[in-house]
């Protein structure tokens, strides 16, 4: 088991940060306010906790049978295709995203899916708390007919279940949709917290101590992605067989490629090299790494290699092709998009800048 679950707390009392929004959940699960219960909305970085947060919660509820899960893969047939759609549940919750089948049919699935498990699934009958959780991740990626009809179908089995929302994004969600819900803001944890973190399971797994040298590298490394940052310490440590001062912290495989994209896309501005990063990005797509975190990635580590004066048009274009990877349905056409629009700032910069250098030796 990886060290980042092997760690993960299950009880809000084991949660080591963010104490007000602690008490918060405390105050909206004990046993006089939780049958009031509203639906939730958490948002926030990723890597600061969310999950952790909504599972402790959901143990605080109903206890520890809500760690009993198993994953289902249904069909479920609409007007003019069909398509699988995978559920995480236990007794008392059911987990979906909703986004998984695209833009053009999460609309259904708010409509026809959750409409079944809302009328279907039911919790135990030793639950002392009678409505069933129904856990939607990645909601602010959904589109906006979607959530409009997850919105219609919150109002319609408000008395059989409640919806907790997942998403990293809270302004990408619709104000009619985040006026039915509580907004818990789960902000990252301060860059102290990750190393004491870091710290406490380094010395529970290894018994020795983390220097404190090390987990400051890793946490600025991670950028306060908590789980980021526990994966990175494991990878570490598993290649190096300790973890100190010298160690250089491991980025993750997929990190390491698009920095070899960035590369490619300096080093030569040609069809060629474009295609072959075309299937560069194909890989990347297959390994399941999501499209808008490839993109981001990739922009800073070119922002990290090129000059000053190069940079608004990066930073401009990558924020365009985001823009278009949210309306679009094939990733690929827009991260090829982005570097090739890449390579022909690079290649139009140094063109000026070798007139330039010529015009100063003449």
């Amino acid at each position: 088991m990886l060290w980042v679950d092997k760690y993960r707390p299950v009880q809000l009392d084991k949660l080591t940060y963010n104490d007000g929004l602690t008490q918060q959940l405390k105050r909206i699960s004990a046993k006089e306010n939780v049958q009031n219960m509203c639906h939730l909305l958490f948002y926030g970085p990723p890597g600061a906790g969310k999950k952790t947060r909504i599972m402790a919660l959901l143990r605080e509820i109903y206890g520890p049978g809500v760690e009993k899960l198993k994953v289902e893969i249904k069909n479920f047939k609409f007007k003019s295709s069909s398509v699988d759609i995978t559920f995480i549940t236990s007794n008392y919750h059911v987990e979906i995203n909703p986004s998984d089948v695209g833009p053009y049919r999460d609309r259904d699935v708010a409509q026809e899916v959750i409409k079944e498990i809302a009328q279907s699934h039911a919790p135990s009958n030793s639950a002392a708390v009678q409505f069933k959780i129904v856990l939607l991740n990645e909601v602010d990626k959904m589109s906006r007919d979607g959530q409009a009809a997850l919105r219609r179908t919150m109002e319609k089995y408000t008395s059989a279940c409640r919806f907790v929302l997942v998403c990293n994004n809270a302004s990408k969600v619709i104000e009619p949709l985040r006026s039915r819900c509580i907004c818990l803001r789960v902000p990252a944890p301060r860059d102290k917290e990750v190393e004491e973190i870091l710290c406490n399971v380094y010395r529970k797994e290894v018994k020795k101590e983390l220097p404190v040298e090390a987990a400051t590298k890793i946490s600025n490394m991670s950028n306060r992605n908590l789980r980021k940052a526990l994966l990175m310490l494991e990878s570490t440590y598993v290649k190096f067989g300790v973890v100190d001062e010298s160690s250089q912290p491991q980025l993750a495989d997929w990190e390491v490629y698009v920095g070899m994209i960035a590369h490619n896309i300096l080093e030569d501005q040609s069809p060629k090299k474009l295609l072959e990063i075309r299937g560069q990005f194909y890989e990347l797509l297959a390994s399941c790494i999501p499209p808008e975190l490839i993109l981001q990635k990739l922009a800073l580590e070119l922002l990290r290699k090129l000059d000053d004066s190069v940079k608004v048009d990066i930073l401009q274009n990558a924020a365009f092709f985001e823009h278009r990877l949210q309306l679009g349905s094939k990733p690929i056409f827009h991260l090829e998009a982005f570097a090739a629009k890449a390579m022909v700032i690079y290649k139009k910069w140094s063109i000026e800048f070798m007139e330039m250098c010529d015009e100063m030796d003449d």
